[in-house]
């Protein structure tokens, strides 16, 4: 999955969606990548897209990329 700006969406990465900049990339579905929370067996159901989790939205469920999810900044360790 890709962020509207044609980067490709990535575990750990900080966004912005709907106008909330706490949101955290905590599982790319399509990749396979996961966290210790949030961990594949619980997830991969889902099939495509990525979870963001957000203090303002909870944990969002994206399939595809949605003009909202603005890219800020990546890990420095990825």
């Amino acid at each position: 999955m890709k962020y509207p700006d044609g980067q490709e969406v990535r575990l750990g990465d900080r966004v912005r969606g709907d106008g909330d900049p706490t949101g955290l990339v905590v599982c790319c579905i399509e990749t396979q990548e996961y966290t210790p929370e949030f961990p594949r067996a619980e997830w991969e159901y889902l099939q495509r897209g990525c979870l963001v989790g957000s203090s303002k939205h909870g944990l969002v469920h994206y399939q595809r990329p949605d003009e909202d999810l603005e890219f800020i900044e990546r890990k420095a360790d990825c």
